[in-house]
């Protein structure tokens, strides 16, 4: 039977961050992957397009460029370089303006300040507040729960920088956020548009705080991307990882955690090997695919299945790539060319797409998010052309099927009807297109169950100790040596490492505890 001391399941971004971790103290780690290809979700490749290079789900990498845990690993060493589009985040105005967050804050307040006038004061005064609290509140964000170093760097600092009114301001919807902090309709749609990419409310407590993360984090790291591809932040994880001994392993899914002992002592993969994990085991997996599915529930509290009947996925993703050969034909264009593009007519038209979300029903006018990926980094398609990919947010378990299911190319047909009427003879310019149905991305990344790309609602009752589901707010399992290392665990979605990180943590200082009981 092969031995290593510890087996990661899954090679995602969390997957990986663990293993280098890992590897970084000693231990032999084995990485084993279901698919032909590492790196989960963080991929891309020219199969659109010969000369086009689409990312497969994830682009844009704010969180991954303000992560502490990411920052340590010191990527740039393997290979990996980050470029940002000329303007971060841009939303065409029903008025005929723009909303843009520009790379410098400047910029982004001056031209808020044209469309109305205080509303430039009020957005340095927020930059402000990050510049005070940011590096703390990212801290304690990225850190297992509770974050107590963090968290006490943040308590120090808040009572001089607002106290009480701090606090409140990161819990209110971002509705009341915008009608709080700007006159204007411009910042008001920065923020809600960001906030939308999570699936918290307009009017629900918690949204407010995930806009203004995203905005702040936009405005001082900016919305980065790999040079090349999104598969290049996979690749100098995956080289730093077998720099330091790591071994990965593709094709090679695993169907059971073997628990011996009230412990998890090895893992059988689809063939029936079975692997000795000397150490520990973590699993990159989706929480209902681990509890019950590789961990059979007679290893398992009675309670974790009572509340794993109530875990709540997020909303299901479409996503159209297309290969375009020009740039997006823009009227009016926007001053400085953005990368991210949303398109969102109003806080109001969000507010209903978000009802119509929760009665089940594809929403008319959701939001829509764009990447401009050659204009973000024009290695990502011939000279004066452009990669584009859109998505939008369905109910879970709404078009389900194949990309040639009637109902998924009409979804595609209306995505590309809405980019039209911000950009007459956008539909001229396609030279391909690439439907990713919720199915499609389920079957490229198995954690994305019917496109959610979350690993689970974002919503507070989800969060924090109660995810992913209540008294679990851990990277630890009720099984010993078993760790939870995806988005399913605090602290949730989005390319940061730290649910990586925490696993890997909680492994090491579990084998320390074993190893000190063992003398």
């Amino acid at each position: 039977m092969p031995t290593t001391d510890a087996v990661v399941i899954g090679s995602g971004p969390n997957g990986l961050v663990a293993a280098n971790l890992l590897a970084d103290a000693g231990w032999d780690v084995l990485v084993l992957e279901e698919q032909p290809w590492l790196g989960g979700a963080v991929n891309s490749a020219a199969d659109v397009r010969d000369g086009w290079i689409h990312d497969t789900c994830s682009s844009f990498y704010p969180l991954a460029a303000a992560s502490p845990v990411i920052e340590s690993l010191q990527l740039e060493h393997h290979g990996l370089e980050w470029v940002n589009a000329p303007a971060i985040v841009g939303n065409p105005l029903l008025s005929g303006d723009w909303a843009v967050l520009h790379r410098d804050r400047d910029d982004t307040a001056a031209s808020l300040d044209a469309l109305c006038p205080g509303d430039g004061d009020a957005w340095l005064a927020q930059c402000r507040l990050w510049d005070r609290l940011g590096e703390q509140l990212v801290g304690a964000i990225t850190s297992p729960f509770p974050p107590v170093r963090a968290g006490l760097g943040l308590a120090a600092r808040a009572p001089f920088n607002g106290g009480l009114a701090f606090v409140r301001q990161l819990l209110l919807p971002a509705r009341q956020l915008g009608e709080e902090a700007f006159r204007g309709e411009a910042p008001r749609l920065l923020l809600a548009g960001n906030a939308a990419h999570a699936d918290i409310g307009m009017e629900s407590p918690g949204s407010g705080f995930m806009g203004w993360l995203l905005i702040m984090l936009g405005q001082h790291v900016g919305f980065p991307v790999p040079k090349g591809g999104a598969a290049e932040l996979r690749r100098a994880l995956v080289r730093r990882f077998e720099a330091a001994g790591g071994q990965t392993r593709r094709r090679t899914p695993v169907v059971e955690v073997i628990v011996s002992g009230g412990r998890a002592s090895a893992v059988r993969t689809g063939d029936g090997e079975v692997i000795e994990a000397r150490r520990a085991v973590l699993a990159d997996v989706s929480a209902p695919a681990l509890y019950g599915g590789l961990v059979s529930w007679e290893h398992l509290p009675t309670k974790l299945r009572r509340r794993m009947d109530g875990f709540e996925w997020d909303p299901g993703t479409i996503k159209v790539d297309w290969a375009l050969s020009g740039p997006i034909p823009w009227a009016p264009a926007p001053p400085v060319a953005p990368g991210t593009v949303h398109l969102i007519d109003s806080v109001d038209a969000l507010s209903l797409a978000e009802a119509q979300m929760a009665s089940g029903r594809i929403p008319d006018r959701g939001i829509m998010l764009l990447g401009q990926m050659a204009t973000t980094d024009p290695t990502r398609a011939p000279a004066g052309a452009e990669s584009l990919w859109a998505y939008t947010h369905v109910p879970h378990g709404a078009l389900r099927g194949e990309v040639s299911d009637p109902e998924v190319e009409a979804m595609a047909d209306r995505m590309e009807a809405r980019i039209e009427e911000h950009a007459p003879g956008f539909r001229d310019r396609i030279l391909n297109r690439r439907i990713l149905s919720p199915d499609e991305l389920e079957s490229r990344n198995a954690n994305l169950v019917g496109g959610s790309i979350n690993g689970g609602t974002a919503k507070p009752q989800q969060e924090l100790i109660f995810r992913p589901v209540p008294g679990l707010g851990r990277a630890e399992t009720p099984v010993r040596g078993l760790f939870l290392a995806s988005a399913a665990a605090h602290p949730g979605g989005g390319v940061h490492g730290a649910c990586g990180s925490n696993a890997a943590r909680a492994a090491l200082a579990h084998d320390r505890i074993r190893l000190r009981r063992s003398r």
